[in-house]
């Protein structure tokens, strides 16, 4: 496969090239080890496809992941509580997860375990790689990279994304880089709040 497109949000590609080049270089390698045609065996059942071999996502992530790991890149989660008070969760927002915990504990009102995980972080830059539905992309760049972002436990999130032309050898609802750029763009310079680059692949 290529990289096709990247989009740098807040800087989010300078602060690779520049503090992380051996990490970025390593995304760029794996993404150029991926096979795509060995990855086209999803026979469809769509009408408009039908019979037809398409682009499997889990054949896609499989490889994915397996030359990721290879490179030590590890799954993380970020632990976290949650309650109903405002006030209180703009309070606690940068505790330490046990410090988040007893504060809303100490103002009688009650604590709601949460988490975030993703599955490639590697010296503080975190990859996703999302060949899924159109809400999932939205939960990647507005509150995942964002969570590992604000408690401090990365500089950087890498979102991989298929181009359009490669989201067409794929079923329905997939979604795709040009669309998410959009997205993202619309929502003005400085939202998401954490910097990110947005990295469109073909085939």
């Amino acid at each position: 496969m290529e990289i096709v497109e990247t989009y740098s949000h807040l800087n989010g590609l300078e602060f690779l090239l520049v503090h992380k080049p051996d990490l970025w270089s390593e995304i760029k390698e794996v993404v150029a080890t991926v096979d795509a045609a060995q990855c086209r065996t999803k026979v469809s059942k769509e009408k408009r496809t039908k019979g037809s071999l398409l682009f499997s996502p889990i054949a896609m992530n499989k490889e994915f992941q397996r030359l990721l790991r290879a490179k030590e890149w590890k799954e993380s989660r970020v632990n976290y509580w949650v309650t109903r008070d405002e006030k209180l969760i703009r309070r606690t927002l940068t505790m330490s997860a046990a410090d988040q915990r007893r504060e809303i504990e100490a103002a009688g009102e009650k604590p709601i375990f949460s988490y975030n995980q993703t599955d490639f972080v590697k010296d503080r830059v975190a990859v996703e790689v999302q060949f899924g539905k159109y809400s999932f992309v939205a939960y990647d760049l507005f509150v995942k990279h964002l969570a590992f972002f604000v408690s401090d436990q990365i500089d950087v999130g890498v979102e991989i994304l298929p181009m359009k032309s490669l989201q067409n050898g794929m079923s329905s609802g997939v979604a795709y880089y040009e669309g998410e750029f959009y997205n993202v763009v619309r929502q003005g310079r400085g939202v998401p709040a954490v910097p990110l680059v947005m990295v469109g692949i073909g085939a």
